[in-house]
């Protein structure tokens, strides 16, 4: 990446905002107790208007820039409603609610439509491979708003999407992303990449959103050398494979927050979330150790949000990811 400098982080900035109290609602993992509220804070959000070298800044100090309205709400709650539309037929959804607001029913079992990463039934696993494929989700990773943002951001004359892109849904009760940073997933490609995190409708910071453990790019840096150095006498495809021997079964580092952060508290910060909201994307390096919150919404909203990765063209890819996400691909 020539214009944005994905590596260097000189610290991180907090940032309290003026509408929102300064009491974070209570937020956890998969495992382990509620972070104490000492232990995080509000993520920086940074208007469409922002100046560029600003834009830029920031994204170099936090690792991360979370840019509101970047894709028209409506285009986004569109996409919402065809995704929960395909379920609609399943349980998963309240009786007499519209798919478009995406509310989970309270009399099912959440562990039945988990979705990526989680365990689902076989009919939720075919139908993730049938949204994943649909040419109106395909379209939508085409939106002129994101791509013209991400050029303009970025300084580069062409991006490239990696093929792989994912949409996981996170019902109320049910298991959420693990903890992570998304270079040891892309390690047969270069690290130079733009991960863009789009939630699919509104999503509360106890909603299962995206958290950010603070300051943290260059630990997430020093834990891939220390990965790579165990890995180093494996065959490259082992080497390369996040599922390898020396990683978690499940790919994720770990389902504690609270465990997590302690373990590392010399070398990071707090855990920062965001209230977000429909049309936002948060772009972040390929370092930045994140993981989604538990999803306790009050609403009982089903967290969607899709995950994308950007190459300048004429990088070197992670061919591995040059394919559509299916649950039995592996990766």
């Amino acid at each position: 990446m020539a214009a944005v400098d994905v590596l260097s982080v000189s610290g991180v900035a907090s940032y309290e905002p003026k509408d929102r109290t300064p009491q974070l609602p209570s937020l956890r993992s998969n495992q382990g107790s509620y972070v104490d509220h000492s232990s995080t804070g509000w993520m920086r959000s940074t208007p469409t208007g922002t100046p560029l070298q600003e834009m830029r800044r920031r994204f170099r100090e936090d690792g991360y820039i979370w840019v509101k309205n970047v894709i028209p709400r409506e285009d986004v709650y569109d996409i919402r409603e065809h995704y929960f539309s395909q379920f609609s037929h399943t349980g998963m959804l309240r009786p007499d609610t519209s798919p478009r607001n995406g509310i989970f029913n309270p009399s099912s079992d959440p562990t039945v439509y988990e979705g990526i990463g989680g365990l689902p039934a076989e009919t939720t696993k075919q139908l993730l491979d049938t949204v994943h494929a649909d040419p109106v989700y395909r379209t939508f990773l085409a939106h002129p708003s994101l791509r013209s943002f991400i050029r303009h951001f970025t300084g580069w004359k062409q991006e490239v999407i990696v093929d792989r892109a994912m949409l996981r849904h996170n019902c109320p009760g049910s298991k959420s992303t693990g903890i992570h940073y998304d270079q040891y997933f892309l390690r047969d490609g270069e690290d130079e990449f733009l991960t863009a995190w789009v939630p699919i409708g509104d999503c509360a910071p106890a909603g299962g959103g995206l958290m950010y453990l603070e300051n943290s790019s260059v630990l997430g840096k020093e834990l891939e050398v220390e990965f790579l150095k165990q890995a180093e006498h494996l065959p490259k495809q082992e080497r390369i494979d996040a599922f390898n021997k020396f990683m978690a079964s499940d790919g994720f580092m770990s389902h504690d927050a609270v465990e997590f952060r302690e373990e590392h508290k010399e070398k990071a910060g707090r855990w920062l979330v965001g209230d977000y909201e429909a049309g936002d994307v948060v772009f972040h390096n390929p370092w930045m150790i994140h993981a989604a919150t538990k999803n306790e919404d009050e609403l009982g909203r089903i967290r969607l949000a899709s995950d994308l990765r950007f190459y300048e063209e004429g990088a070197k890819l992670d061919q591995r990811w040059m394919k559509v996400w299916t649950h039995d691909d592996g990766l």
